[in-house]
């Protein structure tokens, strides 16, 4: 780790070893809390299905490969990859080909829990029978499945391998916090914040400066990777202000309650300002021209679709009107995404003391966060010559 100022900064290499969403199958586990996200991504189907038609069609000789990069460890990865596998059969079959052998390769850092994802992966299909006896197969994939650690910043696979690229809920994770939003020197130091919302111009322009040369180092990996004639579906958290001070959806999940919470540790004497401080989420969610901006610039992909869209609230209750289930939920929310991150910032028992007060501080405000926490995302068809 690298030093600035008198702050310890968390360097790409290090982020990638914690960042995950939290593990396991527990009530603040992202396995018990993506429901929301299942619902954002089958809403967004018709437009996936739009992308995947303007996939070339290879000869069924060779295998089409479909990758979901920042597949995380829920059933939403193995839905969606169904819905690509059925639907590009289904094309090769209308367009009188026999469909070929699918290969699915679930990627994201090594720290993701890969155990829980593939015991939730459906056994394989009879692989001993025709392709389309495997695609019939009711409650068995037919596909083959790998596993692949590593950042999707850098390359994954090997050049012209891959047909289809799946990207949902990821691309707002920075590789880093930027060094000089952790240096007391900087301008841009986020002094009293563990986010970007409301911070200073300085502070959310370096969090862009930071999005935007992650984008293109996705961009440029995926150049390389991806076959002739092949797509890409991206979906990242965004925004539909100019001033990147606003963050949005994400700006209330992390700059209100998660905020205050931390404030509260601080004024408690149980932790001091500067570890507050030297805590900030690598998380920053773009506007349509930020996104374009990156995507022009590399130049390797038409874009065929870029818009705004409403996903909705993250917050998932059977009772909007009782607030200690609200509140409940927006804890859990908030540690199922960040979760990991604190523990290893404060410690265990520091993060239930943390997660506990933003409970407790939701709770008074639970209709105003049903109303007012709705996420936005940026919808990115993208095609490859």
């Amino acid at each position: 780790m690298a030093r600035t100022g008198d702050n310890v900064v968390v360097s790409s290499m290090k982020l990638e070893k914690l960042l995950c969403m939290k593990g396991g199958k527990g009530e603040g586990s992202y396995a018990s809390n993506s429901q929301a996200q299942a619902l954002h991504a089958r809403s967004m189907l018709h437009l996936l299905e739009e992308t995947l038609d303007r996939v070339h069609l290879n000869s069924p000789e060779f295998p089409f490969q479909v990758a979901d990069l920042g597949c995380s460890s829920g059933n939403n990865t193995i839905h969606i990859i169904d819905v690509i596998i059925k639907h590009m059969s289904k094309r090769f079959e209308s367009s009188g080909l026999e469909p070929p052998e699918f290969s699915a390769f679930f990627a994201d850092l090594p720290s993701n829990d890969f155990n829980t994802l593939f015991q939730l992966l459906p056994p394989p299909a009879n692989y001993g029978g025709s392709m389309e006896e495997c695609l019939a197969a009711s409650g068995h994939r037919n596909y083959f499945a790998a596993g692949v650690p590593g950042s999707f910043y850098r390359r994954l696979f090997p050049a012209r391998s891959i047909d289809v690229f799946y990207s949902a809920f990821s691309l707002h994770w920075l590789s880093q916090v930027p060094e000089c939003v952790l240096d007391k020197r900087s301008a841009a130091y986020n002094k009293g914040r563990v986010f970007i919302h409301d911070a200073s111009e300085s502070t959310t322009n370096a969090y862009r400066k930071q999005f935007q040369a992650d984008l293109a180092g996705f961009l440029s990996a995926r150049s390389q990777e991806m076959k002739s004639g092949g797509s890409m579906f991206l979906v990242c958290l965004g925004r539909t202000s100019a001033d990147p001070t606003d963050q949005g959806g994400a700006g209330h999940l992390f700059g209100t309650h998660f905020q205050d919470a931390w404030d509260d540790l601080v004024q408690e004497g149980l932790i001091t300002s500067e570890k507050r401080d030297s805590f900030n989420i690598p998380v920053y969610a773009p506007s349509l021209q930020d996104f374009r901006e990156v995507v022009e610039a590399d130049g390797s992909f038409a874009i065929d679709k870029l818009e705004v869209f409403k996903g909705g609230s993250p917050l998932v209750v059977n009772h909007p009107d009782n607030a200690a289930e609200v509140s409940r939920a927006m804890a859990n929310s908030c540690r199922s995404v960040v979760g990991v991150l604190v523990d290893a910032h404060i410690g265990d028992g520091l993060s239930e003391e943390l997660f506990s007060r933003v409970e407790h501080r939701a709770k008074s405000h639970a209709k105003e966060l049903l109303e007012k926490l709705q996420f936005f995302h940026i919808v990115a068809s993208l095609s490859f010559a």
